[in-house]
């Protein structure tokens, strides 16, 4: 009989993805201060990074998507605490704005990207001639539905003062030379103090 091979075959490569998905090497971009683009607000440094191409995406959401062809810009945001004190995010209000402040989109909740991609309905007899089946067909699972998207998306609600966080928001837009990302609300958790507003540039800077 075969099947006794096969299964071993099977048992095994299900043994070597599991082992190699393990050892995958964790998605950890560096502090702020190591992009050009970078703004700095007092103690803090802020940076944010588009994701528009295949090789930039799709080995972060689930290995198989980019999520700007299903209209989703992913911007990393990555900040730097180098201050004496504690800071609040909890009020923290973050815009993906096109150059001179025209057009500000909001944040999409992760949790909320599965549903922008709306379900085909199926054609009624008389328009356009089909008749609807009487067997329901299996629906094609939403590529923006991988879970990948809710675990790295922003979740920080403050940042220990020598401390550095990253995580991804996502904006249904269309990626725009020139465009920033406008942070505002960080707050100092000593004072309730807010630290001043950036516009931190989405391209990197050219060179004179």
């Amino acid at each position: 009989m075969r099947s006794f091979p096969v299964l071993v075959a099977a048992t095994a490569l299900l043994a070597l993805t599991a082992a190699a998905q393990k050892n995958a090497t964790p998605f950890r971009p560096g502090k702020a201060a190591d992009y050009p683009s970078h703004q700095t607000v007092g103690p803090v440094k802020i940076a944010a990074v588009k994701y528009e191409s295949d090789s930039e995406t799709k080995p972060l959401f689930g290995g198989k998507v980019n999520p700007n062809e299903h209209g989703v810009l992913p911007i990393l945001l990555i900040i730097d605490n180098a201050g004496d004190d504690t800071l609040l995010f909890d009020r923290m209000q973050v815009l993906y704005q096109q150059a001179g402040g025209r057009n500000s989109v909001e944040p999409t909740d992760p949790k909320e990207l599965p549903y922008l991609m709306g379900v085909r309905r199926p054609r009624q007899a008389g328009a356009g001639g089909g008749i609807p089946s009487p067997i329901p067909l299996p629906r094609r699972k939403n590529p923006l539905a991988a879970v990948e998207f809710d675990t790295r998306a922003w979740g920080a609600k403050s940042l220990l003062k020598g401390d550095s966080v990253h995580g991804f928001t996502y904006f249904q837009a269309r990626a725009l030379r020139n465009a920033i990302l406008y942070v505002s609300g960080i707050r100092e958790a000593s004072t309730g103090k807010e630290v001043f507003f950036a516009e931190v540039p989405l391209d990197t800077p050219t060179p004179d």
